[in-house]
């Protein structure tokens, strides 16, 4: 490719997330940058892996882009309310992380649905105020189909697809993926596992103490 200087990079795979990251010494200190990145000889910056443009709508019907998270953190996930296996286990450790967070307007939930022809804008708004939380903070999201299986695949890395075999009907990850401001996947975690998401509790401290600072700067 014209003008660029492949990086070597690392791939890992987290929790159904395959992902590749070559964090510099400087990086190391702080959270690793997941994904492909490659050298731009001509802008003479690194290019980094980010989560595609997006336009879903929520549980109240709001109109949800990469717009929505402008100037905020956040952690994506992927589930289904009629979920049987382990769906209930993330909302509930997402709830967690929710509880923390939510009266920081820095930091904002989205949890996409991966059965959009039974989970409407009305189901997900009963769900939301089962669980009893703020839509300005959690978003849960519908959509076309297609367009959710593919941000899962090619923006956050993630299973997310039908499959006849699986409980369901239905087969995704149970990550839970941070994502930084600049729209970068910093962090995977298992959100069926307790001490993972206490990791991402305390990696989203550290992101919000990095902004703070560069802001500072």
């Amino acid at each position: 490719m014209k003008n660029l200087i492949t990086i070597t990079t690392i791939c890992l795979s987290i929790s159904g997330i395959y992902s590749c990251s070559a964090p510099s010494s400087q990086e190391a200190a702080t959270l690793p940058i997941y994904g492909e990145r490659y050298y731009d000889a001509q802008l003479q910056d690194t290019v980094y892996h980010q989560i595609a443009n997006f336009a879903f709508v929520n549980q109240d019907s709001s109109k949800i882009t990469p717009a929505t998270f402008e100037d905020k953190i956040y952690v994506a996930d992927f589930f289904f309310t009629s979920c049987p296996t382990i769906c209930p286990i993330m909302k509930k450790e997402m709830l967690r992380v929710y509880e923390e967070f939510k009266d920081n307007e820095q930091v904002a939930i989205l949890s996409h649905t991966i059965d959009p022809e039974y989970d409407t804008v009305g189901l997900l708004h009963d769900y939301a105020q089962r669980l009893g939380v703020d839509s300005d903070t959690w978003h849960f999201v519908t959509g076309n189909k297609d367009e959710i299986f593919d941000i899962g695949l090619k923006s956050y890395m993630v299973t997310a697809m039908e499959d006849e075999e699986a409980p369901g009907g239905r087969i995704h990850s149970g990550a839970f993926i941070l994502v930084d401001k600049q729209r970068r996947i910093r962090g995977t975690y298992d959100g069926t596992v307790t001490e993972q998401v206490d990791v991402l509790i305390n990696d989203i401290r550290r992101l919000l103490q990095k902004e703070e600072r560069m802001a500072s700067s």
